[in-house]
């Protein structure tokens, strides 16, 4: 079963950036490398929603609401997935997770906490 694994969140100032990383670790390249890759956010009372996602062929497409200041990337040699965010703002603040877009069965990871606040 391919485990996701999420890291980088942290607390960022109001226009500050982070890095996050998802890893789908005990997946092999043949199942990884076809998948397009989302990152999904979520906070309380809302349901996940898709903010990236990037295709195998690294065509990427992003949310009205982060397009411009993230940017989604893979490097498929690792099996893992980036995101780059910049400018953030207060309503980025939320738990961050990959996984593939569509959904397929690939089980949720535990997400990494992004705050933004000052």
């Amino acid at each position: 079963q391919v485990q996701l694994v999420e890291s980088g969140g942290g607390l960022v100032q109001p226009g500050g950036s982070l890095r996050l990383s998802c890893k789908a670790s005990r997946a092999i390249t043949s199942t990884f490398n076809p998948k397009t890759m989302g990152w999904y956010r979520q906070t309380p009372g809302k349901e996940r929603e898709l903010v990236a996602s990037i295709s195998s062929s690294h065509s990427t497409n992003y949310a009205e609401s982060v397009k411009g200041r993230f940017t989604i990337s893979r490097d498929n040699s690792r099996k893992t997935v980036y995101l780059q965010m910049n400018s953030l703002q207060p309503d980025d603040t939320a738990v961050y997770y990959c996984n593939t877009d569509p959904l397929r069965d690939w089980r949720w990871g535990q997400g990494t906490q992004v705050t933004v606040a000052s």
